[in-house]
């Protein structure tokens, strides 16, 4: 019988240092004038910049679930990192802070450093999008534990603030306005229902245009998530911005209570932005609820930031400015409900 080495186990670790050598130049164009270390040691070194006060590190972790599915279906690699890095670094920027680094996790059955580069690709896009370097990470080859041609993807970015210019929502009142900024799409959340809709329970093929999409629907679902990042930085430059919600998992009623005082809610008006079709699509595919699509999907909005009324025409011009599609979408309303119930919707006074 042969002698059992790692590579027969299932593990190659030659291709995962050759992978790890292809990595290193991608690394190296995100990097910012605090990293001291390149890719490939233990740790990632990183400075707080320099001619802070009073530093504060925020941290944030997440991954992009089932929207992984899409990109495993279509074969499409090399945006699904922007995800990664977006969800975590939008986070991050919630409380006014500047994204420093990012480190991920990918994790496969059996490595192709080919698929592995893609996604790497886009994780460096993505951190380039956001302003942060991609300061490490980790490629783990496990046989047996994931499906053949399936990897997961998780990461974590970590930023830096002055204590002083923290974004706690404390001193929202009545009066204040929401100011909403547009997504792509679904970005990354409420995949499961997406799928499940459109795809088994409507049959839909993910090389068909379908509705009034205009392009595939596989193109659609993997649209990447918007990076804010840089955009909230410059709208928070204006000191009108009280406070700043990311709309991921829960949608809007389950993500803009997390930055409300107690005793106050927004009503929106969601006339005042643009809905796209996807979300339409899922719906009548799927016959859901609209107070179900509203907590799963961010519906055309992707940040929602809470501001002065006074200031609302400033910071709007700081997201126009800066790319973005931005409207005053709401309203700060006293509120004795609890929870998602503190978010309301129809037309505004």
């Amino acid at each position: 019988m042969a002698r059992l080495t790692y590579k027969t186990a299932g593990v190659d670790m030659d291709a995962g240092d050759a992978l790890v050598e292809r990595i290193k130049p991608l690394a190296r164009a995100t990097r910012r004038a605090e990293v001291l270390a390149d890719v490939g040691g233990f740790a990632g070194l990183c400075s707080i910049p320099r001619g802070m006060r009073d530093p504060v590190l925020v941290s944030g972790t997440d991954g992009v679930g089932t929207k992984l599915k899409v990109a495993f279906a279509t074969g499409v690699h090399d945006t699904i990192g922007i995800d990664l890095v977006a969800m975590c670094a939008n986070d991050v920027a919630t409380v006014g802070a500047d994204a420093l680094f990012f480190l991920d996790y990918f994790a496969t059955g059996k490595l192709d450093p080919g698929v592995a580069e893609e996604v790497l690709v886009g994780i460096c896009e993505g951190c380039r999008r956001a302003g942060c370097a991609l300061l490490g990470g980790e490629t783990a080859e496990l046989p047996g534990f994931y499906a053949p041609n399936e990897y997961d993807l998780a990461g974590f970015s970590v930023g830096v603030v002055e204590r002083e210019q923290i974004l706690d929502g404390k001193t929202i009142a009545p009066g204040d306005v929401a100011v909403g900024v547009a997504s792509s799409g679904l970005h990354s959340n409420g995949y499961s229902l997406a799928r499940r809709a459109l795809l088994e329970v409507a049959g839909y093929a993910l090389d068909a245009v379908v509705g009034d999409l205009g392009r595939p629907l596989g193109e659609e679902l993997l649209e990447p998530t918007v990076m804010y990042v840089k955009a909230l930085r410059r709208a928070v430059s204006t000191r009108m911005v009280k406070a700043a919600a990311h709309i991921t998992g829960g949608g809007l009623p389950g993500n803009i209570p997390r930055v409300l005082p107690d005793g106050i809610g927004v009503h929106l008006d969601p006339r005042q932005w643009t809905r796209q079709p996807i979300f339409d699509l899922i719906q009548h595919a799927g016959e859901i609820e609209e107070e179900e699509l509203r907590r799963t999907f961010n519906l055309g909005l992707g940040l929602v930031v809470v501001c002065d009324a006074r200031g609302a025409d400033s910071v709007l011009a700081a997201f126009r400015e800066a790319g973005m599609r931005a409207a005053v979408v709401g309203e700060v309303i006293p509120s004795e409900a609890v929870d998602d119930a503190r978010i309301t919707f129809g037309g505004l006074r």
